[in-house]
């Protein structure tokens, strides 16, 4: 059974740490450490060997302290197995309409993933709480600033290519959230055991996002202010 999604915490701290392809030792290591560093919503991928398993490790491991979803869901199978084993919201790679609408009707938290203007038009008219748009290193923060231009409303999570050093000018260019997989768990690291790495690692991803707000914020603040004259 789903667990249930905080949307305070979500918001709080809109980086979406990508869980893929590790091991059920190296994930009872890796979310305390970034749970540390302050990060409190972790995707496990179901292209992940186990991965039913470590949706539940992880949540267990986060408690009511963040939200973990199911990303890689590319099937109604796979979106009940993701929900059997307690992921509170769901990442899909492309558009897949049934699983969108199945979520909306449960009243889970889906965010697929979506490229093209009409691809993230198409999502969100379906129901999507938010588009993931990949792969962002592709499409650069630019591409999310054109596409929020039209459509404010659409909530948006670049994904693929979000760093510490980009996460400022997606932030700039009107993203909601930001998934991020490699830059913060970096396989070379997971196979030093080097724990301590990933809690400055996310620390650093947290320090960059709230730089980011502050600075969108004074920035939105001062327009507002020249507005009224």
């Amino acid at each position: 059974m789903s667990t249930p999604f905080n949307d305070t915490l979500f918001r709080s701290m809109p980086i979406v740490g990508i869980l893929r392809f590790f091991p059920r030792a190296q994930v009872e290591q890796l979310v305390p450490a970034v749970m540390a560093g302050g990060l409190i919503n972790l995707e496990v991928t179901l292209n992940s060997p186990g991965a039913a398993d470590l949706i539940r490790l992880t949540r267990d491991l986060l408690g009511d302290r963040g939200n973990v979803g199911a990303g890689t869901v590319t099937s109604m199978e796979g979106l009940k197995l993701a929900l059997d084993a307690g992921a509170s919201f769901i990442v899909t790679p492309v558009v897949l309409p049934e699983v969108i609408r199945a979520c909306v009707d449960l009243g889970v938290p889906i965010l697929p993933g979506a490229m093209t203007p009409t691809e993230i038009f198409t999502a969100w008219s379906l129901g999507a709480t938010m588009v993931k748009v990949f792969p962002a290193d592709q499409l650069g923060p630019n591409h999310l600033r054109a596409v929020k231009a039209p459509f404010p409303e659409i909530r948006l999570m670049p994904t693929g290519g979000v760093t510490v050093e980009t996460l400022a000018a997606f932030c700039d260019a009107g993203a909601d959230a930001f998934g991020v997989g490699s830059p913060l768990f970096d396989s070379r690291q997971v196979a030093a055991g080097n724990w301590d790495w990933f809690r400055v690692r996310a620390s650093q991803f947290r320090e960059a996002y709230l730089r980011a707000r502050s600075g969108t914020e004074s920035a939105l603040a001062t327009a507002s202010t020249i507005a009224r004259g």
